[in-house]
Parts: structure tokens; C-alpha cells; sequence
């Protein structure tokens, strides 16, 4: 999702859940300490953001799903928890996720385009 494609400049994103799917999250990203679009995208790859913006909305979706829950419970009762950010990680893989992005000038310019 957050490739070397992805440009390092402000704009506004939106996410699909499967190619022609429903629209899951339309987000922004400012300047980011340089790195825009890909640096916001690149956080929920990492699944550092979890409880923010598209990482929630996802994880909130996978919650939901029984299925992919009874596999999380299944990783704890045998012996096999893991962190955080790796349910992050399989919340992104489950909900197969196809973003597009519209760079801009600015992060004011990307606040403007999200609303």
C-alpha cells in the first residue's frame, strides 16, 4: 500500500475494501516531517497506527468479522499471541485495501480536498 510510488508530498487518500468494494476511510496527510502521503500510508503498513484514522476504521471492520476473529483466538489459545501491531498488520491483509491518493501543494490544500 505505501510503496515508493506513493509521492512524499501532501494530499488526501482514499481507501477501498477490495477493488470495487465499499469505501472504508478518506483521510489526509500534511507535510509529515517530509514525507506526506507515503509517510501516513507507511505508518498503517507498520501497523504503528492502529487506533487512528484508516488502521482503526480497518481493525474496527475486522473486529466484526467472526471469522477473523476465531483466528486471533485460535493464535492465543495455542500459545501463539502476538503484538499489537501485528493484528494491525492482519487487519490490512484481511481487508484487502486499495488506496488511491491526489497529491497537493500543501497540507492546508489537503485539509481542503478531504472535506
Amino acid at each position: 500500500m505505501a510503496g515508493a510510488e506513493v509521492p512524499q508530498m501532501p494530499g488526501v487518500y482514499l481507501a477501498r475494501q477490495g477493488a470495487a468494494g465499499p469505501l472504508v476511510y478518506v483521510g489526509m496527510a500534511g507535510e509529515r516531517q517530509g514525507e506526506g502521503l507515503r509517510g501516513r500510508l507507511r505508518r498503517y503498513t507498520s501497523g504503528k497506527a492502529l487506533a487512528s484514522g484508516l488502521g482503526e476504521a480497518v481493525f474496527d471492520r475486522a473486529l466484526a468479522d467472526p471469522q477473523w476473529l476465531r483466528e486471533r483466538l485460535a493464535e492465543v489459545e495455542s500459545g501463539r499471541p502476538r503484538r499489537a501491531t501485528e493484528w494491525g498488520k492482519a487487519a490490512l491483509a484481511w481487508a484487502d485495501l486499495h488506496v488511491s491518493w491526489a497529491p497537493t501543494e500543501s497540507g492546508t490544500a489537503a485539509k481542503a480536498l478531504e472535506k
